[in-house]
């Protein structure tokens, strides 16, 4: 692992642990055996090290979902592997992830969320571009596009959060294929009614 590497994975575990505003730039360089100047010459500021780190991590969530988010007529279906995409993201980046969220519902003044912020409402335009790529599928749908891409990505974001509350942090987080396509069912048995 190189020096920056180190740091980002140094920095990722301290922000987890203890959150972007609780976490100095000293704590980071310690426990990556490094110094103070290693850091900025990556990084530049803290503030640096977040946007590297968040944008890095994003681009690999971001290329799971457009490898799932392909429209090909059967709405459920893509909802599915959109679902079991973003478990397989979050279940395998989970202090990413975790990290993201939290960041996200910080206050909006806050450094951290005017990181995360531009990240998770480019995602949230993609979920949104799947239904409306669905709409004509969908009759009810009547321009609550926007609606419903939300209310799919909370039902996403809050089962994850519940399982990982349920699941020690050494285990690995685990839904199967029928978990993930029961979840889908109950979503959109809610836009079909």
């Amino acid at each position: 692992m190189d020096n920056r590497e180190k740091i980002l994975t140094s920095a990722l575990d301290l922000f987890y642990a203890r959150g972007y505003d609780a976490v100095g730039i000293r704590q980071i360089v310690d426990a990556a055996g490094l110094t103070k100047p290693t850091m900025y010459y990556y990084f530049g500021s803290k503030r640096g090290l977040l946007d590297a780190l968040l944008g890095e991590q994003y681009e690999k969530l971001e290329q799971c979902i457009d490898r799932a988010a392909v429209y090909n007529g059967d709405f459920p279906e893509t909802l599915f592997l959109v679902a079991e995409a973003f478990f397989r993201f979050a279940s395998e980046n989970r202090k990413v992830y975790s990290f993201m969220l939290a960041l996200f519902y910080t206050g909006q003044e806050n450094e951290g969320h005017k990181a995360v912020e531009p990240l998770i409402s480019r995602y949230y335009r993609k979920i949104t571009g799947l239904f409306e790529a669905a709409a004509s599928e969908l009759g009810n749908m009547n321009g609550r596009q926007k609606q419903f891409a939300l209310g799919f990505q909370g039902l996403l974001d809050m089962t994850f959060l519940r399982l990982r509350s349920q699941t020690p942090e050494q285990e690995a987080i685990v839904l199967d294929e029928k978990q993930i396509r029961g979840i889908v069912k109950q979503f959109m048995y809610g836009i079909y009614s």
